[in-house]
């Protein structure tokens, strides 16, 4: 290669180096997972948009900031405060997010930035409390667990779970869940009192696996705003409840079947479902609430007909 050769060849890449420095290749692998688009007109200077009706559809648009280049998603959240509204009203906030934000980190920005009054449930963040859930799009998912990027450009309506009646803003009363939790009793009754000398109950592995996976449950309370039958009819036990009386009834250290199976025999119990399934599409976990209902109704026909068969003054040892 001759010296004007090379010379020529070293201001080529020269020129290209100066054209498109390292911090312009960043920006360009930037862009392509950006969507421009216009931001809302509606927006007020504080980021919020403003009260509508209840039941609207995100309106406003999402966009991007093109003197900043971060990503605008335009957010209709429900509000209700008992004190001063007569219904829920939704108001809608456009926010900056980026790539990893999820749907409880876009509410905490609004209650930080935007509205302070802004109420709503979180704790762990790990998808492993059952804290947040909420509606988004009128599907309920885990706040903590559901990405803002995943509704960009067109934006989210986040509501409080359904089925439940509203305390505040996003969150619910779970009383009524609770107490049917706790009348299942959601621990292990023993045959006997037993001490710590006698040591613990052992189990094979595949004693185990008959209940472990309705043990993950997180009572997330998502299953009970997916439930149509849940929302027709309250006094329905619910899914997560009857999922968690099957991890117990299925465990081999446990004993309180036969108290449990007055519960699932009830009119309120597992043949108040109609096996729509939408309990066990929506769990965050994993867990089939549909399955163990299902095999609730096979444990109540055995109940059923060894009482009838074998009556004992209305009772019967069960294993």
């Amino acid at each position: 290669m001759t010296t004007a050769t090379l010379s020529r060849f070293t201001e080529t890449i020269l020129r290209r180096v100066r054209h498109e420095a390292p911090g312009d290749a960043l920006s360009h692998q930037r862009d392509d997972h950006t969507q421009a688009g216009e931001p809302g007109s509606s927006a007020a200077p504080d980021g919020t948009g403003g009260s509508q009706a209840a039941g609207s559809t995100p309106h406003a648009a999402s966009g991007h900031d093109a003197t900043t280049g971060t990503r605008i998603i335009t957010i209709e959240c429900q509000r209700y405060n008992p004190d001063e509204d007569s219904q829920p009203h939704y108001r809608t906030y456009q926010i900056p997010f980026t790539h990893d934000m999820s749907v409880l980190d876009g509410l905490q920005y609004i209650k930080d930035h935007l509205d302070g009054s802004l109420t709503f449930r979180w704790s762990c963040r790990m998808a492993v409390c059952g804290s947040c859930g909420v509606m988004v799009n009128d599907l309920p998912v885990l706040g903590c667990s559901t990405f803002l990027r995943d509704y960009y450009p067109n934006g989210l309506k986040i509501a409080p779970l359904s089925h439940f009646p509203v305390v505040r803003d996003l969150a619910v009363d779970q009383s009524d869940f609770l107490a049917k939790l706790e009348r299942i009793k959601p621990w292990i009754i023993p045959s006997r009192p037993q001490t710590p000398a006698e040591g613990p109950n052992r189990q094979t592995p595949a004693q185990m696996d008959q209940y472990y996976q309705f043990s993950q449950c997180i009572n997330c309370l998502l299953c009970y705003a997916a439930c149509p039958q849940y929302g027709l009819n309250p006094e329905f036990t619910g899914p997560s409840v009857l999922a968690l009386l099957q991890r117990y009834n299925a465990d081999s250290r446990d004993h309180g079947k036969a108290e449990r199976m007055t519960i699932v025999n009830a009119e309120s119990g597992v043949w108040g479902c109609t096996l729509v399934g939408e309990c066990s599409a929506v769990c965050p976990k994993g867990v089939d609430p549909a399955r163990a209902i299902n095999l609730n109704k096979i444990n109540s026909t055995q109940d059923y007909f060894l009482r009838f068969l074998m009556p004992r003054s209305g009772k019967r040892e069960t294993a």
